[in-house]
């Protein structure tokens, strides 16, 4: 009795597939797992590598650390009286560790304008947004109203809610019906130039 020749299923075929490096980076890709909470800043960056293909091999090379550690110093410097200087180096400071609690929910914007100037955000101030941050009412938020950006402190009574700003040269924006709210994050720190 003679034994059946066994069926050829699957496996690679001569000129099948795409060609390699034809694809949208011109190289070889590979398929990885991505936790889900991190598609989105993912995809930010695969997008921007796209239109700066020099920007991504920055993130692994050592000149260009993404933690820099810089130096904080124990002593407390007055605000009031001077007192004697102590040069003692406490420890080293990463300002990514200290002003980003959730990186994957964390986005910086530049703010343009003056009516956040009582809460201490001028024009050109750099904000740190967390957008895993529950909006409470008293939070500045950076929000769109009916598509356009703005930043204001949340104000929520009952079932009425404004956009207040913390300038007297600018009224409050009530959010009524009809209207468009979205919530994109809360200001956590500002990054203030002198």
């Amino acid at each position: 009795m003679t034994k059946p020749t066994p069926l050829r299923r699957g496996g690679p075929r001569a000129g099948a597939g795409r060609p390699h490096g034809s694809g949208l980076y011109g190289e070889l890709t590979m398929p990885v797992r991505v936790p889900v909470s991190l598609l989105p800043s993912v995809r930010a960056l695969l997008a921007g590598a796209r239109k700066c293909p020099s920007s991504l091999p920055v993130l692994g090379v050592p000149d260009h650390p993404t933690i820099l550690p810089l130096p904080l110093y124990g002593s407390r410097i007055a605000a009031g009286f001077p007192s004697p200087a102590d040069d003692h180096l406490e420890d080293t400071l990463d300002l990514n560790e200290h002003l980003i609690k959730h990186p994957a929910a964390t986005f910086f914007v530049k703010v343009q304008g003056e009516s956040m100037i009582g809460a201490g955000i001028h024009h050109g101030d750099m904000l740190v947004v967390d957008r895993s941050e529950e909006a409470k009412s008293g939070a500045i938020v950076i929000a769109v109203v009916n598509g356009e950006l703005t930043v204001k402190r949340l104000k929520i009574e009952s079932d009425r809610v404004w956009l207040m700003p913390e300038n007297p040269d600018y009224g409050p924006l009530e959010i009524k019906e009809g209207m468009e709210l979205v919530i994109w994050g809360v200001v956590i720190h500002v990054i203030h130039s002198l």
